[in-house]
């Protein structure tokens, strides 16, 4: 079990991210334990990109900037692959075509104009968010909010691999992953990320506390949204439709701590 989970650990580190973590077993088991350890992997990449934008900050960038350096690094720390997942998942539901024909527009190297504009506002989205928590909560409200995205988006990847979700090729991360979690063990990574998210709002008051775990919720509804539309559309899913996910919570996660006085 210890070596399954640092095999689990290689895999969660060294798929969903660009840290230099070599993957040293590719199997459906050491799958099911990486997937449980997704929102690990995301919290890592939320401390990188909130350190780097409250530095930024401290040092006099002004909250625009940091906001950007804040989205910038996850980017950096995936090599683009849940944006460009996100494109190509727009492309393929934008494209209406049938499940065959939309997956294979989603396998081209180029980006049409759905997966452009799709693009476009989600980074839209993100900068804006972390422009006002930075200018209005200065540099802890910021890197927080940074922290509870990139964590929110890894653990809708968890949620998205569990069992009951069917991959949509027999080939690729996708079919690795999908359906390999248990239902239950989702629930409860799920459950323990929500209340530690919380927990790390309630540094502001009791209210902080709510709107940080309603802002995980948030993520996980519409990434859940999402992934039951791809699996409709292309009969299951895809590492682009993981990275679509992905994005899609982060993303969803930010406008929820957004809103609200």
């Amino acid at each position: 079990m210890t070596s399954l989970n640092s095999h689990g650990l290689r895999f969660a580190f060294g798929t969903l991210t660009a840290l230099p973590v070599r993957v040293t077993r590719w199997d459906r088991a050491t799958a099911r334990t990486g997937m449980l350890c997704a929102p690990l992997a995301g919290l890592v990449v939320g401390l990188l990109a909130a350190a780097l934008g409250a530095l930024s900050l401290l040092a006099g960038s002004g909250p625009l900037l940091a906001a950007v350096v804040s989205v910038a690094v996850p980017a950096a720390l995936t090599r683009g692959l849940h944006l460009d997942g996100l494109a190509d998942t727009a492309d393929g539901l934008g494209s209406g075509k049938p499940a065959e024909d939309a997956l294979r527009i989603m396998k081209q190297s180029d980006i049409g104009p759905f997966g452009v504009i799709t693009l476009l506002l989600a980074l839209l989205a993100q900068v804006a968010v972390l422009f006002q928590l930075y200018g209005e909560g200065g540099w802890a409200q910021g890197a927080l909010g940074a922290v509870v995205a990139a964590v929110a988006a890894r653990l809708a990847l968890t949620l998205a691999s569990r069992q009951g979700v069917p991959a949509a090729r027999p080939e690729g991360l996708g079919a690795v992953v999908a359906g390999t979690v248990p239902v239950g063990r989702a629930v409860l990574v799920a459950a323990v990320t929500v209340a530690v998210c919380g927990a790390a709002g309630a540094v502001s008051g009791p209210y902080g506390a709510l709107h940080h775990a309603l802002a995980v919720l948030g993520a996980l509804a519409a990434a859940e949204l999402l992934l039951r539309h791809c699996v409709r559309r292309f009969g299951g899913v895809t590492g682009d439709v993981f990275g679509g996910v992905a994005e899609t919570a982060a993303t969803a996660a930010l406008v929820v701590l957004a809103l609200g006085p």
